[in-house]
C-alpha cells in the first residue's frame, strides 16, 4: 500500500463516489489523476453522489466514468439498498451503522478498478477510506488495503498498487485538506437517505457535520 503524495504524471485511477472523502481526493491529487471511475451499485445516494462527481470532474478535466453494478441489489442485504426508511438516524457509531454495510463492496468495486487500471496501463489505484470507518467496515480496515493491495499487484502485469493517503486520517483532517484546497463541500453529498435534502439527522449527515466544524475551527485557529 502506497501512501506517498510524489506526483509522477497521470499516473492514477481515482475511485469517486462524490462524497466529501473521494471529492477531497479528486482536488488535493488531481495532478496525478487519469481517471476517474464512479460505481452506481443502486444505494439510496448513488444518483446524488454521482451527480457531483460528474460536476467536479468536469470542472478540472478529468475523465469521468460511471460502471453500473445492478446485481447488488439482487445478492446483497444492506440498508443502504433497501430506501431512505430502512437509514438509521443517531450517531456514527457501529451499533448504529453496522446495517449500512454493503457485504465487500470496496472489494468488488476494486478488482474492477484493477482490470480498469491494467487496461488503461495506470500505476495506481486510490480510494479514500478513512480511520473512522475502521470499526464500521472491514473493507476501509488498513488490513483489508494492504491485502487487497498486495492481491492487484500480483493479478496485474504492471503490478497495480493501491494509493490510500487517509486510511490512517480523521475526516475532520480530510476536510481540513479540502478547506485549504477551497473546495466547496456544498457540492458534495453524503447523506444515505438520499433525499431532496441532507436529512441532518442519519449518521453521515451528523459524522459529516461534526467534521465540518471541527476542521473550520483548526483553519480559523479557533
Amino acid at each position: 500500500m502506497v501512501n506517498d503524495k510524489m506526483v509522477n504524471s497521470k499516473d492514477s485511477l481515482l475511485v469517486l463516489s462524490g462524497g466529501l472523502d473521494s471529492t477531497t481526493m479528486l482536488y488535493e491529487y488531481r495532478e496525478r489523476i487519469a481517471l476517474a471511475v464512479s460505481f452506481h451499485y443502486g444505494s439510496n445516494h448513488n444518483d446524488k453522489e454521482i451527480a457531483f462527481a460528474k460536476l467536479h470532474c468536469e470542472r478540472l478535466g478529468i475523465p469521468h466514468q460511471i460502471i453500473h453494478l445492478p446485481f447488488f441489489k439482487q445478492l446483497f442485504h444492506s440498508s443502504l439498498l433497501e430506501g431512505a426508511d430502512a437509514i438509521p438516524e443517531g450517531n456514527y457509531d457501529e451499533e448504529n451503522m453496522k446495517s449500512t454495510v454493503v457485504p465487500f463492496r470496496n472489494g468488488i468495486m476494486l478488482a474492477i478498478a484493477a482490470g480498469i487500471a491494467e487496461n488503461e496501463k495506470l500505476q495506481y489505484i486510490m480510494l479514500a477510506n478513512h480511520a473512522g470507518d475502521h470499526t464500521i467496515y472491514p473493507d476501509c480496515r488498513p488490513e483489508f488495503v494492504d491485502a487487497m493491495d498486495k492481491a492487484v499487484q500480483a493479478g496485474t502485469w504492471n503490478g497495480v498498487q493501491l494509493l490510500t493517503p487517509y486510511t490512517l486520517i480523521s475526516k475532520t483532517e480530510i476536510v481540513r485538506h479540502g478547506l485549504r484546497l477551497g473546495i466547496n463541500y456544498d457540492e458534495t453529498w453524503s447523506c444515505y437517505k438520499g433525499g431532496d435534502k441532507p436529512c441532518g439527522v442519519c449518521g453521515t449527515c451528523r459524522e459529516r457535520e461534526q467534521a465540518l466544524r471541527e476542521a473550520k475551527e483548526m483553519v480559523n485557529g479557533k
